[in-house]
């Protein structure tokens, strides 16, 4: 009897084992995704880059010796945009990593 409960012990065991081990497509897919998910952030970081350089480059199209409100909110709105895009796909980064 005393046997019998180690095979059925060892048994156990080695299906908790195995089944706790991911498989090589299990790896793969979980890879696949944390490079889409890699790729959107640095999407979302390029996007935060371009979108500072435009706000950059109309601050400086002002005529004037001192900045105007129109060119300021123009710059701030860009700036805003481009942060709620960039946020966007790094929630979508997020939820893609969710996934695996």
């Amino acid at each position: 009897m005393n046997n019998h409960l180690k095979v059925v012990f060892t048994v156990v065991m080695l299906a908790f084992i195995l089944s706790a081990c991911d498989s090589r497509e299990e790896n793969r897919r979980e890879n696949v995704l944390e490079q889409k998910a890699d790729r959107m952030e640095e999407k979302a970081d390029m996007t935060r880059d371009r979108g500072e350089a435009a706000a950059d480059r109309i601050e400086k199209r002002d005529p004037g010796l001192t900045d105007s409100p129109s060119t300021d909110r123009a710059a701030e709105a860009t700036r805003e945009s481009t942060e709620r895009s960039a946020d966007q796909m790094e929630e979508q980064a997020d939820r893609i990593r969710e996934q695996k």
